[in-house]
């Protein structure tokens, strides 16, 4: 599944500009106007990056990133500044506040698109690998293919997209709604349910005899692929 990308933008025109490029770079894009907003939805979803304005109202585009970067949970999630601020002294502040990267308005946009891109390869090498391989299990994106050893899977559209989302995170818990919100999309009308469904589908096709359950149940939380292993291989 594509990384997420959070614009934290109260200039709407720029911030739909902004969600629109980035959509055609194949990212999942929210948007929030405030950092009151930004904070609630990086609690119900951690985002693969964040785009972030200085100058919001209430609370501003350096205080959101000093209180990212004073969270455990989102310490390490890339942060690319958009300001009117060019003095040097301010992209110094900006940097040292936690700003992975300081973009100056205007900008050129696909100027902004590569160092996003550029930012997200060395932050999260498995979001933008053309391979993904967890112990047996590879999954090929350009070729839309899914093997196990030297056999064959065969997946419908939904399983692959299910066992690339899981396969991006080996050995993390990802729970029923954060499944729903990754592979079928926020606004979808489906229910918890359909995960199951669709896991069971899944199994049925990566498990022939007496190979090992790839995806482990943890009750009441989720679902799990794979160990915590050091294995992952990925090919750009």
């Amino acid at each position: 599944m594509s990384a997420k990308v959070l614009i934290i933008e109260d200039e709407l025109p720029l911030a739909e500009l902004l969600r629109y490029n980035l959509e055609a770079e194949g990212y999942r894009v929210s948007h929030a106007e405030t950092g009151e907003e930004a904070e609630i939805m990086v609690s119900e979803e951690l985002p693969d990056l964040m785009v972030l304005d200085w100058m919001l109202p209430s609370v501003s585009g350096i205080e959101l990133c000093r209180r990212m970067r004073s969270k455990a949970e989102t310490r390490n999630v890339p942060i690319v500044m958009l300001t009117a601020r060019g003095e040097e002294a301010d992209r110094i502040r900006g940097l040292s506040t936690g700003a992975d990267d300081y973009v100056v308005k205007p900008f050129s946009l696909p100027e902004l698109m590569a160092r996003v891109k550029a930012i997200l390869r060395r932050a999260a090498p498995e979001r933008t690998a053309e391979v993904l391989r967890v112990a047996e299990v590879e999954l090929d994106r350009a070729a839309h293919k899914v093997s196990r050893g030297l056999r064959e899977v065969r997946l419908g559209p939904t399983e692959f997209r299910l066992l690339e989302f899981l396969m991006e995170s080996p050995g993390r818990v990802l729970s029923r709604s954060q499944l729903l919100d990754g592979v079928w999309g926020r606004n979808a009308f489906v229910d918890e349910r359909t995960v199951d469904v669709h896991i069971g589908r899944l199994r049925k096709a990566l498990i022939r005899g007496k190979e090992r359950d790839p995806i482990r149940t943890v009750r009441g939380a989720g679902y799990v692929f794979g160990e915590r292993t050091t294995n992952r291989q990925f090919h750009f």
